[in-house]
């Protein structure tokens, strides 16, 4: 089957061999939302795939996109430049602040990041009020490209128990994990685990650019 999918289209032609056995699955997922309310907007569904693979150095898994319509972007996390930020995000930058020294956050939008090679994953790539697809079709597909990653020198930032289970496919010594940056569980354990200073550690302990977060 080719990958001629429009939600396909949008990724890097690198993620083929890693996609393509799902692409009848991931045509399914685009017939279910075919007419359907789902956030982010479907030309933006793989965005955070337009990275190519070899590029990815550091992954930051979410769970699902936002559901406040406007707020996803197809980045896990991000919102508009300019646009109001969520409270888990909010919790992001503190963290940010602290762990970097920094006063001021970056944009909400997040392309700062992506540009460096920060793949902002969600595991479910679509949101539909209606449950018309649920994290449960998207979640072999987000496992498949975990497992590629996790072959390749790649940083797995996970924070809370979706992303955790992503574990078992990344190397020990590649994965920095806490709780969810969500206000009703980041005074947990997310405030203060430095997950921005430890990417760029195990970075620079296999001599990989880090980055200027």
């Amino acid at each position: 089957m080719k990958m001629d999918d429009s939600l396909l289209e949008q990724c890097d032609s690198s993620w083929k061999d890693v996609l393509l056995p799902f692409a009848a699955q991931i045509k399914a997922i685009e017939r279910d939302l075919l007419g359907k309310v789902s956030f982010p907007a479907n030309d933006l569904v793989f965005r955070a795939l337009a990275i190519p693979l070899i590029k990815v150095r550091v992954v930051i898994f979410g769970q699902d996109p936002y559901p406040t319509p406007g707020n996803a972007i197809g980045y896990a996390f991000a919102v508009p430049k300019d646009q109001k930020v969520p409270a888990s995000l909010r919790n992001i930058f503190k963290e940010y602040c602290d762990d970097l020294g920094k006063t001021a956050a970056p944009s909400g939008d997040l392309s700062h990041w992506t540009q460096q090679g920060v793949l902002l994953l969600n595991r479910a790539l679509t949101f539909s009020p209606d449950g018309a697809v649920s994290i449960d079709q998207w979640s072999p597909i987000t496992d498949a490209i975990a497992q590629e990653l996790g072959k390749r020198d790649v940083v797995a930032i996970l924070w809370g128990n979706d992303a955790k289970s992503l574990k078992k496919y990344f190397r020990a010594e590649w994965v920095i994990e806490s709780v969810h940056p969500s206000p009703l569980s980041a005074y947990r354990g997310f405030f203060g685990s430095k997950p921005f200073t430890r990417a760029n550690e195990i970075l620079a302990r296999h001599s990989i650019s880090c980055i200027d977060w």
